[in-house]
């Protein structure tokens, strides 16, 4: 059965590959591959490849990406089950219609940012968000019930808006 899709996006530039937080290479060709161990060399490549600052995510950003996250959902008629947006992270967990994870992914990415531009809280040239994401199918009610309890009680506390 499935019940939505746990996704989560990164903020450009917070969390680049070879971080002490661990990092996914999506080039490996086995599982056990998959992780990258934490690379301070590595860390300092991508960091001097950024052709922008690292994006961070203030109170007012926040409350626009939340707004425009439900505000989509409820345009969409998707179900958003979860939503925490932080400092340099969105997680969200919704069940998206007939759309994929990757098509929600790229839509609240897109309306997010349109917002966050639209209220002239970032530049028009300024990337917000890593190209990829986390897209976790939730196919049992202990995935969503564990994903749901993750995103909207264990994110530490609550961050101001303003």
């Amino acid at each position: 059965m499935f019940f939505g899709f746990f996704i989560t996006f990164t903020t450009y530039g917070t969390w680049l590959h070879g971080d002490e937080r661990g990092s996914w290479d999506r080039n490996a060709k086995a599982l056990r591959e998959y992780f990258v161990a934490p690379d301070p060399r590595l860390v300092e490549s991508m960091r001097l490849r950024m052709n922008h600052p690292a994006i961070t995510l203030d109170g007012p950003m926040r409350k626009c990406v939340r707004e425009g996250v439900h505000d989509h959902c409820l345009f969409k008629q998707w179900q958003l089950h979860a939503l925490a947006v932080r400092s340099n992270h969105v997680h969200v967990v919704l069940t998206p219609g007939n759309r994929t994870a990757q098509q929600a992914m790229v839509a609240l990415k897109a309306r997010a940012t349109v917002l966050l531009r639209g209220a002239k809280l970032l530049g028009e040239d300024r990337p917000v968000w890593t190209e990829r994401g986390s897209k976790i199918p939730l196919n049992t009610r202990e995935s969503f019930d564990g994903a749901v309890h993750y995103v909207l009680h264990e994110q530490g506390p609550d961050l101001p808006d303003d």
